[in-house]
């Protein structure tokens, strides 16, 4: 059973998610919370796998609650609810480490799987929040260019074999997913993801899923296929 707790300070929102998980006989909404301090005080209280976090919300913003969820409950996976009017605060949220991105006007099929991807331990950001994070990376077509060519660069010092594992990982897999693909024990992914991260200098799985996608390596960051 998937544990988890929604965070948001519009109620109906909570309900509507609440309704939409419901319908997943794997997920169990373990709490809600209607502000930043009270998401935090869910997640030490209940140790979800997953947290979903409003961005914005009084009292602690969501991208404070982030930084004091995954610095006191590593094992516990974040997942972002955004708008499209917030662009700024996805880049903050993407840098502070959260694991996956969702938009609020999304199709409740995203809610489910982008759940489900995280609490595997991979990542997930929806189509829409995959394209603005990418459009925003570079400032304008050089921009793009030149952070293309750092990308390929990067991905150059990677072996044969962590190549396929990042291509992997930007199509969204988990560890156990990658490890049946390329017929390996998941301990030896784990090891070859961890090795990964440390050479590309990315601080998740997200992360490198957006590069792998700047090096030419998938065609969107972080969606399962």
């Amino acid at each position: 059973m998937i544990g988890v707790v929604v965070a948001d300070d519009e109620g109906m929102i909570r309900i509507g998610i609440r309704a939409i998980l419901a319908s997943d006989p794997d997920i169990e909404v373990v709490a809600e919370a209607a502000d930043g301090r009270e998401a935090i005080d869910a997640v030490q209280r209940h140790r979800p796998d997953v947290v979903l976090l409003d961005i914005r919300m009084p009292r602690l913003d969501g991208l404070q609650a982030l930084a004091e969820i995954r610095r006191t409950s590593p094992d516990t996976a974040v997942v972002m609810l955004t708008t499209f009017s917030e662009d700024e605060y996805i880049a903050a949220a993407l840098a502070a480490g959260a694991s996956g991105f969702l938009l609020k006007s999304g199709d409740p099929h995203e809610l489910l799987t982008g759940i489900r991807a995280v609490a595997a331990g991979a990542a997930f950001l929806s189509p829409q929040v995959a394209k603005r994070v990418i459009a925003q990376l570079g400032s304008g077509p050089s921009g793009r260019l030149a952070r293309a060519s750092a990308a390929r660069e990067l991905v150059e010092t990677l072996s044969g074999r962590e190549r396929e594992v990042l291509g992997l990982v930007a199509q969204g897999l988990s560890n156990a997913e990658i490890a049946g693909r390329l017929h390996l024990v998941e301990g030896t992914v784990k090891a070859y993801v961890s090795a990964v991260l440390t050479r590309l200098d990315v601080r998740n799985r997200v992360q490198a899923a957006i590069l792998a996608y700047e090096a030419g390596l998938g065609d969107e960051p972080g969606l399962p296929h």
